[in-house]
């Protein structure tokens, strides 16, 4: 029995030393600043519950989960946040990411389970008791070891103890121990910024009461982290930045030949610059209050001087001159409140999902976007073809996390209330011209240059206008040219320019924008206005969509073209300028979204028959679509999912609202219906058909130049040079209504074209001749197909033509040479001269105008200029 016992008790101690032996091992280098993964399943289930509520967008945890497989992942915080880090460890366990074990600088006593705290304990009192001190993770090396073997951490930039112990105790600090772990690894190490935010509210210079209790947005206390946790956790946002790859940025020659300390202060010093950078793309610059701004404008310099020279030019005295420059400030410059674009913010998401089925964007570019913001304020460049274009992007920016930007808008919307309204929601009001107005204008530049250098982001359109054609405008150059006024005075150090693509399947202005193109004039905006426009809000306009083009950056397309702005004066300039004018158009028409409406009104409008079935325009929509799809275009999400169906429920649409109508009833059933209806084309309802088929127009130009020019051919056979030149002369002659690509040759232009035909049998390559071509059987009318876009727009010259030139030495103002164009074009029409009403449009008679007083005027080479474009003309709009 003893000697039971006694085994028993050996045995007992044994199993007891073995388990001290392994503690004490285990123990060894433990230290609180390393949580593992799943710190306890009590404490890791709290954890979960208490950061449930928090969402993070899909977008940003993409970006980590494109970093290499292999990297090690350091994550870094601006301030030092106990809350910060714990929602970091849990969320990114919860998805299977990389998550920071190691915390440089943080105690985790109190979520550590039970047994590692008592090892932790344990090491730290044996280690004092040796050596009268406690261990440090860092003189130990366990940090740095660790961080080489793979384990992710993070670090915090600003933390008063911690800038105390490297700068004044000269102690080490986290940035200098990753920087060694790298430095002895061949693992690369990817410092990853993230950013928490408590609210998009920009911060202001002046502090408010709340802030100054609770905390700011930026760093908030402890309590108002956890009110906004419980009561509204929609307005907590996580936001990681792009990583850093440590190992390529040590490698760089400057960098590398630093020493320790001074790579340890230039990391640093660019990880908060890229964080602010980061929040400011955000949540927006520093608000000053608007008696700030006002001053540091109107008694800026340049300003004063110039102000000081106009008064004695004109013999104002300075106070008269000040009193006219402050008064044109008021009429110019917003009132940015964040609280009022919150509410309007509510608003749009209303009208958007009453009148709308939502917003189609592509999440991609706005990413991009995002990315790039750091570099310089955003310039965003919309199309323009309705008034709630800029409500819409303010809405998009506002919604994900970007700060809403100032927004040009003619001074003819500032009208109450709705004046003040935008104002508040970013909006500065500008004058149609600035003809005559050197005050004015010298104000809005100061304004602008304002602007840009406290980081704003602007907006503005390109256009001018409104697009009443449903085609893009050719950019108007005034505000474009402030802009890089501004950039070459210093106002920032780069400019990002953001094309964007704004569209509707159905435009609110239809009615309007009809009346106008007929030869009716353009209501003045106003109160009245709005009132009758809540009329919209029971209908139904389809969707919404946003498109955003690649960011250009002024720096680097400079650099690319071997230019400074600063070397840009008089005529390079303004060459510069209307060269990117032209860019930014061309970028948005390569992001255009072409929907099922534009479609269905190219096919109904290009039928050469008095009336379509509805086999006929499936046929010609199917042509379209190849055609489309060849060049990658953006296809509207319904055109994608089901395209029958989209083609069904617009054809319905159009009947709904009069364009067209149906003759020969089918009987009930789908499969009738679309066997055996008929369409005709409602004759007062064309124009609005014209709108929505330039939606796409851009897309089909040059195959409608190529097939154009196959078709006037005398001989069957052709080469791809004399195509060329009917295609240059269809650029020159259009310039006024479509921007075409000047670094691309014709001759490129059209051999893209004739491979298009040739894969489509459309053509026939002739067997021994390169570059000669022929028409195959069946060609000439699916030629005709496409060349049918320019028939309106060669209608439409055709009669400006003849108008001016039965009256060539009449003089008459351009409004009287106008009505008198439209009334000719209107008797043409009746007397059959012309098939189409849509050609009798009075914004493509100004352009027409435009060409041939600006052309014939130099075209000295011809006898007789004005007979020479009549024949060509006519002899194309009658081969449509």
């Amino acid at each position: 029995m003893i000697e039971q016992l006694k085994t028993h008790w050996q045995s007992a101690g044994s199993r007891i030393r073995a388990w001290y032996d392994r503690f004490r091992r285990d123990a060894d280098q433990q230290y609180s600043c390393k949580l593992p993964g799943n710190p306890g399943s009590l404490s890791f289930f709290l954890l979960k519950l208490f950061f449930s509520g928090i969402r993070v967008n899909e977008h940003q945890i993409e970006v980590l989960k494109r970093l290499p497989r292999d990297a090690t992942v350091i994550y870094v915080t601006k301030h030092k946040s106990h809350f910060e880090h714990l929602f970091y460890h849990i969320r990114y366990q919860q998805q299977e990411l990389p998550f920071p074990e190691l915390a440089f600088d943080y105690r985790m006593l109190l979520w550590q389970p039970v047994h590692r705290l008592t090892q932790i304990l344990y090491f730290q009192l044996s280690h004092f008791f040796r050596n009268f001190r406690f261990s440090d993770a860092y003189d130990s090396g366990c940090l740095q070891k660790d961080i080489g073997s793979g384990a992710s951490a993070l670090f915090s930039l600003i933390d008063d103890r911690g800038f105390y112990r490297r700068f004044v105790k000269a102690k080490k600090d986290p940035v200098q121990c990753i920087i060694r772990a790298q430095r002895a690894s061949a693992k690369p190490i990817y410092i990853v910024p993230q950013l928490f935010f408590f609210g998009k509210k920009p911060e202001g210079t002046r502090l408010t009461l709340v802030d100054f209790l609770f905390g700011s947005a930026t760093k908030p206390g402890q309590l108002r982290r956890l009110i906004t946790l419980f009561n509204r956790p929609d307005k907590i946002n996580i936001e990681i930045s792009e990583p850093i790859d440590l190992k390529a940025l040590l490698s760089q020659p400057d960098i590398a030949a630093m020493d320790l300390d001074q790579q340890s202060l230039h990391l640093r010093r660019y990880l908060l610059d890229q964080i602010n950078r980061h929040r400011q793309g955000i949540t927006g610059p520093y608000l000053k209050s608007k008696q700030e701004l006002r001053e540091s404008i109107l008694t800026s310099d340049p300003l004063q001087d110039f102000m000081k020279a106009y008064g004695q030019e004109r013999e104002l005295s300075i106070q008269r001159v000040h009193q006219r420059a402050n008064s044109h400030l008021s009429n110019i410059s917003a009132k940015y409140n964040p609280a009022v674009i919150k509410v309007l913010a509510a608003i749009v998401r209303w009208v958007i999902y009453t009148m709308f089925d939502g917003e189609s964007m592509n999440d991609d570019g706005l990413n991009r976007i995002k990315i790039v913001s750091h570099k310089g304020p955003l310039i965003f460049i919309p199309c323009h073809k309705s008034h709630i274009d800029y409500l819409i992007l303010s809405y998009v920016m506002y919604m994900n996390n970007m700060p809403c930007p100032h927004i040009a808008a003619g001074d003819n919307l500032s009208f109450w209330p709705l004046g003040t309204l935008f104002r508040r929601g970013g909006a500065f009001f500008i004058r149609r011209t600035f003809k005559g107005a050197a005050l004015y204008t010298k104000v809005f530049n100061a304004y602008i240059h304002k602007l840009l250098e406290e980081g704003f982001n602007v907006e503005f359109f390109i256009e001018g206008g409104r697009s009443r054609t449903g085609k893009l405008i050719l950019p108007k150059l005034g505000l474009l040219s402030s802009l890089l006024r501004a950039y070459r005075e210093g106002a920032c150090n780069d400019m990002i320019f953001v094309p964007i693509y704004v569209g509707y399947d159905r435009v609110l202005e239809e009615r309007s924008y009809l009346n106008e193109l007929e030869g009716g004039e353009k209501n003045p905006e106003s109160l009245t206005q709005v009132i009758k426009a809540s009329r919209f809000l029971r209908k139904r306009f389809g969707k919404i969509y946003i498109n955003f083009h690649e960011p250009i950056s002024l720096q680097d397309l400079l650099s690319s073209e071997g230019l400074t702005m600063k070397g840009l004066q008089g005529e390079a300039f303004d060459s510069f300028c209307r060269n990117l004018g032209f860019r930014v158009i061309r970028a948005i028409d390569r992001v255009s979204v072409v929907t099922p409406h534009g479609i269905v009104a190219a096919v109904i409008l290009n039928s050469d028959t008095p009336r379509l079935s509805y086999s006929r325009l499936l046929s010609g929509v199917d042509v379209y679509m190849r055609h489309l799809n060849r060049q990658n275009a953006k296809l509207s999400d319904t055109l994608v999912h089901d395209r029958n169906r989209a083609i069904r429920q617009t054809v319905d649409d159009y009947i709904q609202n009069r364009c067209i109508e149906p003759i020969e009833p089918a009987a009930d059933g789908e499969e009738t219906a679309e066997d055996g209806t008929h369409y005709i084309i409602a004759d007062s309802r064309r124009f609005i058909l014209e709108y929505y088929k330039n939606n796409c127009v851009t897309f089909f130009l040059p195959a409608a130049y190529v097939a154009l020019a196959i078709i006037v051919r005398e001989s069957p056979e052709f080469s791809a040079l004399e195509i060329a030149a009917d295609y240059a002369f269809f650029q020159i002659l259009f310039k006024n209504d479509f921007a075409f690509d000047v670094n691309m040759p014709p001759e490129e232009a059209v051999r893209g074209n004739l491979n298009i035909f040739l894969s489509e049998n459309i053509l026939a390559a002739h067997p021994t001749v390169p570059e000669m071509y022929s028409i195959s059987a069946e060609g000439l009318i699916r030629l005709r197909v496409f060349a049918a876009f320019l028939k309106t727009y060669l209608e439409s010259y055709w009669i400006t033509i003849k108008c001016l030139q039965q009256e060539q030495n009449r003089a008459e103002s351009s409004d009287d040479r106008l009505k008198r164009i439209l009334q000719t074009g209107s008797q043409m029409y009746r007397d059959r001269e012309i098939t189409r009403k849509e050609s009798l449009s009075k914004v493509t008679y100004k352009n027409a105008v435009r060409f041939f007083t600006g052309r014939i005027m130099n075209e000295s080479d011809l006898p007789d200029p004005w007979d020479f474009y009549s024949r060509e003309i006519q002899k194309y709009m009658n081969a449509c």
